[in-house]
């Protein structure tokens, strides 16, 4: 297909309502990331590629990029706060919770922002959540916004350039499997902890492809 998939912005446009709530929206992802710019631009980037990817996959694009607007919405708190709310939320924690930190910021913001932003489908909180650690039973929106998070326009390099070249020549669940094997080779190279429930996720996948 190319990269004639990626939608400009001004592309990207819903009804009256719809629009109010994503101007809402990134209005308050500004003043939420006004000293973290560079997360700020990567939020926005996720939800542009997120809306083009559901385009090409026929998922709700409304959806999606709501989604990836606050997919990181709470990649700002830090490590030790964010697992004390992940403690407060009862979300299961598996292996040293220490290291799972970084990982928990998706499923502590589907959490809350249900308050604020309770006008969303639910299917856009539970892609929030998992956009992270991924699950055994991902939807297509959920597999959106996974993959969108790797290769949007501010993400460089080989991976998310071979990624980017397959999007709309393979189904959307072998997109996600090469974003999400992708992943987990890059912790093995650089040697990082590897989260146990990610060893489940790839082999309940592999087991269902035979």
């Amino acid at each position: 297909m190319g990269r004639n998939w990626m939608l400009e912005d001004d592309a990207i446009s819903f009804d009256e309502e719809k629009d109010a709530t994503i101007r809402r929206m990134r209005d308050l992802l500004a003043v939420r990331m006004k000293d973290a710019a560079k997360r700020h631009r990567h939020s926005l980037g996720v939800a542009r590629t997120a809306a083009s990817l559901a385009l090409v996959y026929d998922v709700d694009v409304f959806s999606a990029y709501a989604a990836g607007l606050i997919h990181d919405w709470d990649k700002v708190i830090p490590d030790d706060e964010m697992l004390a709310r992940a403690l407060r939320y009862h979300i299961p924690i598996e292996g040293d919770p220490a290291q799972a930190s970084p990982l928990l910021h998706g499923p502590v913001a589907a959490r809350e922002l249900v308050e604020l932003f309770g006008e969303l489908p639910s299917e856009v909180f539970q892609a929030v959540a998992r956009h992270t650690l991924a699950a055994p039973d991902m939807t297509p929106l959920d597999m959106v916004v996974f993959v969108a998070d790797g290769i949007e326009p501010n993400r460089h390099g080989a991976y998310a350039e071979h990624q980017r070249d397959l999007v709309g020549d393979v189904t959307l669940e072998e997109l996600f499997l090469t974003s999400f094997i992708g992943g987990i080779s890059y912790v093995l190279d650089t040697r990082r902890y590897l989260y146990p429930g990610t060893v489940s996720i790839y082999n309940d996948y592999m087991t269902k492809k035979g």
